[in-house]
């Protein structure tokens, strides 16, 4: 029923227009398209044209920003020299995550773009529709008619964020827990969602009228959390090849200043960007700066979130020119700011490193961070889709954060700016865990060893979701000055606990228990400590929604001993 709407909102609000001749495909044939023996401009060109030949077309159509994008770089290039970092590793790894980002732990990530629209299989579908047998491709044919007359681009109208309210979104996010909040500023698919002096295609210029970014930027700090920014730009330079090789307008020269080179993607049969072999231009690379540069100068982001692409070889001198520009920029605008890196695409001491979607196993004494999505199945909004618990994604939040990390979370919201009820209640339910758990998680740092327990996380690429789930002997560990935290990762049936580290024996190395309470709770909490372990038993009221968090505190003469012991 839905689908069928949607196809009726096409026809009726889009698809008419489409067939006037602002819309309609241009019979005239480029003369680049000419050259190349190509009478229809929408023909496929895969094989028949070089990689410099598209690029060539995509550097054309961008070429009215050419003066806007030599300022940038100018301005890139004075501010990476002028600062205590150079566009060098031996000064740029010597940056210091700040402090806000160490004691967040929890940030939210917007997914929202133009895919929202077909809200279909997963914010890869601007790629996949152009790839004949991939679902994406077939949704596309049932509810939209296929590629006759339209393509991805002919979306955009209907991305209007028409109920988009940021006050709304941000307070969300704030009941939810979160401490910072990272919106999407350019997915692969190439259309900004901010006010850009080097594109036509944007959230200004088309679809909503309204610069999001901006007005997030606004909410966010005004709700007196972080803001950060994230650019996929990088991964636009192919994203579109699979149009390349169908009849599709993804090969018309018209609309290459919107679906880019749409390069042949060479990737590593295993996502190793240091083994990609995409063709990258150097006019590529210098607008991929330059935009870049422009987001952080608009917005001040206190945190730029890059994703794989960037890995890529060919990138190396421009991220090392964009760090030291970043780096100088935020000491310049006393901003604190953090860069979040994946893979290669950075030395891995000057920034926060990410791991998509995957756990660690040990603690890092350096600050990190995991991504993932609210959704199994997307990073934006898909209709009939499938979430993680709340169980899930608070347990995952407790395993990172006593492993040194943090856990950006994403949500995708609809075209028209509303928040799935589903997503909504899910981080309204984490945020009420940590209402009552917060202090055993915010501005904490990990302990001895990260926990204890029989279930084994596993470490890896989207990895996340093979998780077995935890048992009442599973625990982690955090610490805050002279507390330590013990969280459970399930609830006693028996409302009991025993945990072997904090035995006289164990990693608590002859620490003597002086107290422990139940966070959230001023019942009294009967524990013992023994050679073998502490053993608790909790209050019968006690609150034990996904798992409790209990406050240790050391006798005065050993605190000094746990110091020096971690130390």
């Amino acid at each position: 029923m839905k689908s069928n709407l949607l196809l009726l909102l096409l026809v009726g609000t889009y698809a008419v227009p489409a067939l006037a001749p602002a819309q309609s495909i241009d019979t005239t044939v480029p003369a680049s398209q000419q050259a190349a023996g190509i009478t229809d401009p929408w023909a496929p060109t895969h094989g028949v044209k070089s990689a410099e030949q598209f690029d060539k077309e995509w550097q054309d159509s961008v070429s009215k920003f050419d003066a806007r994008r030599i300022a940038l770089l100018k301005e890139a290039d004075e501010q990476a020299h002028d600062g205590p970092y150079g566009p060098d590793w031996e000064t740029l790894r010597n940056h210091e995550i700040p402090q806000w980002f160490k004691e967040a732990k929890f940030g939210i990530f917007i997914g929202w773009g133009v895919y929202a629209v077909p809200g279909a299989v997963n914010e890869w579908y601007p790629h996949n529709m152009y790839r004949p047998g991939d679902p994406a491709h077939e949704d596309f044919v049932k509810r939209f008619g296929g590629f006759d007359n339209r393509g991805y681009k002919d979306f955009i109208p209907l991305f209007r964020a028409e109920k988009w309210d940021p006050k709304d979104w941000v307070k969300l996010f704030k009941q939810a827990g979160a401490k910072y909040v990272v919106p999407i500023a350019e997915h692969h698919d190439g259309f900004a969602m901010y006010d850009s002096d080097l594109s036509d295609w944007t959230v200004m210029k088309m679809g909503p009228h309204r610069d999001v970014l901006a007005e997030l930027s606004a909410a966010i700090r005004g709700a007196g959390l972080h803001f950060g920014l994230s650019s996929h730009r990088a991964e636009h330079n192919y994203y579109y090849d699979e149009g390349r090789s169908i009849r599709s307008d993804v090969n018309d020269p018209k609309y290459a200043s919107f679906y880019g080179p749409a390069h042949q993607w060479l990737n590593d049969p295993h996502f190793n960007p240091v083994n990609e072999w995409t063709y990258v231009s150097d006019a590529w690379l210098r607008d991929w700066l330059a935009r870049s540069v422009e987001l952080v100068e608009r917005y001040k982001p206190e945190l730029m979130y890059f994703d794989g692409g960037n890995g890529q070889p060919a990138y190396r001198a421009s991220m090392t020119e964009f760090t030291a520009f970043y780096d100088n920029f935020a000491v310049r605008h006393h901003i604190d700011g953090v860069i979040t890196l994946k893979d290669f695409a950075m030395e891995w001491t000057a920034g926060a490193r990410d791991f998509e979607r995957s756990l660690r196993t040990d603690i890092d004494p350096r600050p990190w961070q995991t991504d993932t999505s609210i959704s199994n199945l997307s990073w934006g909004y898909m209709e009939h889709d499938q979430f993680k618990t709340p169980e899930f994604l608070i347990h995952q939040l407790v395993d990172i954060v006593s492993k040194n990390g943090n856990l950006l979370l994403s949500i995708g919201p609809r075209a028209d700016g509303t928040i799935p009820d589903e997503v909504r209640a899910i981080l309204l339910d984490i945020g009420e865990w940590l209402d009552l758990n917060g202090e055993a998680i915010y501005a904490t740092e990990p302990w001895i060893i990260s926990g204890e327990g029989p279930t084994q996380v596993k470490a890896g690429f989207a990895t996340d979701q093979d998780m077995k789930p935890y048992t009442s002997s599973d625990f982690r560990f955090t610490r805050k000055g002279e507390n330590l935290y013990i969280i459970s990762l399930a609830c006693p049936a028996d409302g009991t606990a025993t945990v072997h580290a904090l035995g006289l024996a164990g990693e608590a190395r002859n620490n003597v228990i002086r107290e422990v309470d139940l966070l959230g709770s001023n019942q009294k909490v009967d524990w013992l400590q023994t050679t073998g372990a502490l053993n608790v038993k909790l209050p019968q009221d006690a609150a034990c929604k996904y798992g409790f968090a209990l406050r240790v505190k050391f006798a005065s003469s050993q605190q000094t001993q746990a110091r020096e012991v971690r130390k």
